[in-house]
């Protein structure tokens, strides 16, 4: 084959591949990018400024707390962290002094709460250092993992992926984020879950598994975290279900309790 025909061959490959990735290849769409239809971005309030925050990722921990990691049938003291996601259209947010309307899901007969520590990242990076983690942390918030739990058990029996369980539509309720420097840290203090003014979690903050700056370098170890991802930090024990009609508030020291009413 002469030059002149490898020439042409060449450019024609390259144009093809250029094409193509505009389809196959991620990109970061600039402000006069168009698009076929507009799709909102998830944010969630930030406590004193006009400001919001916009939801990249939602990590989730998953027994993080010793005595719900044997309720769940895991031995604490043996299992290293593991991690899911929720889609970031997950989130439902929850006004403080409000009571939400929560809708019961689909598929489900066995509708669970979990009360959980959000933290909220306004930094990325990869392979953080425990040390370093905690500099990548914008604020915190107070948030639900709800979860489908008959779905959940039912495709880990199967050997399956249990995302069904855990990343449907409004799983994520959440309150407003604080900024760190108006809350610090959240490394003790109670939280407690109560449907209809039961109580039905209570454990502190100190008693989890991985502490928040633990799950954000182990998380780095796997993905790049980037600003906007948030991280749902584990429930205590006594999870349990919901019906439609009750009302669950949470509570963690240091943030403002939220109401939300399952519809």
């Amino acid at each position: 084959m002469d030059q002149s025909k490898r020439t042409l061959l060449k450019t024609a490959a390259t144009a093809g591949i250029g094409g193509l990735a505009g389809c196959a290849i991620p990109g970061r769409a600039s402000h006069d990018t168009k698009t076929p239809f507009a799709v909102s971005q998830p944010m969630i309030p930030i406590v004193g400024s006009s400001e919001m925050f916009p939801v990249r990722r939602i990590y989730c921990i998953g027994r993080n707390y010793a005595a719900h990691a044997r309720e769940m049938g895991s031995d604490p003291n043996r299992e290293p962290p593991f991690f899911f996601q929720k889609p970031s259209d997950a989130i439902q947010l929850v006004p403080p002094g409000q009571t939400i309307d929560h809708p019961y899901p689909t598929l489900t007969k066995n509708y669970h709460y979990e009360i959980e520590l959000v933290a909220a990242l306004g930094k990325g990076g990869r392979n953080v250092s425990q040390d370093q983690a905690l500099d990548l942390v914008y604020g915190y918030a107070i948030g639900l993992d709800m979860t489908r739990r008959d779905l959940q058990r039912g495709m880990g029996d199967q050997k399956k992926p249990w995302e069904i369980g855990k990343s449907f539509d409004h799983s994520a309720p959440i309150g407003p984020i604080h900024p760190v420097g108006s809350t610090g840290h959240f490394k003790n203090g109670a939280i407690w879950l109560k449907v209809n003014d039961a109580v039905k979690q209570q454990a502190n903050l100190d008693q989890m598994i991985w502490s928040v700056a633990e799950q954000i370098s182990k998380l780095s170890e796997a993905f790049e975290l980037m600003p906007g991802d948030i991280i749902y930090s584990g429930t205590p024990e006594n999870v349990g279900p919901v019906v439609r009609g009750d009302i669950m508030e949470g509570h963690i020291d240091g943030l403002p309790n939220i109401r939300v009413k399952v519809v």
